[in-house]
């Protein structure tokens, strides 16, 4: 099976497929609790830590980095 063909919606079953024949329900249960929505607002926050640049900035920097 390739997973270029299948729809989100396909390949996340596949994958709970997979998880439950390989891990077993319990095992499953335990993969899926490590994965947690998070907290806080990333759009807010990222604006504190990401430097404010121009494009004509960032283009400038790519072009020096190559």
């Amino acid at each position: 099976m390739t997973t270029p063909y299948l729809t989100l919606n396909e390949i996340r079953a596949v994958g709970f497929e997979a998880l439950l024949r390989e891990l077993g329900p319990a095992g499953t249960i335990r993969f899926l609790q490590q994965y947690e929505s998070g907290r806080g607002d990333y759009t807010r926050d990222r604006r504190t830590w990401l430097p404010k640049k121009r494009i004509k900035e960032i283009g400038k920097q790519i072009e020096d980095e190559r």
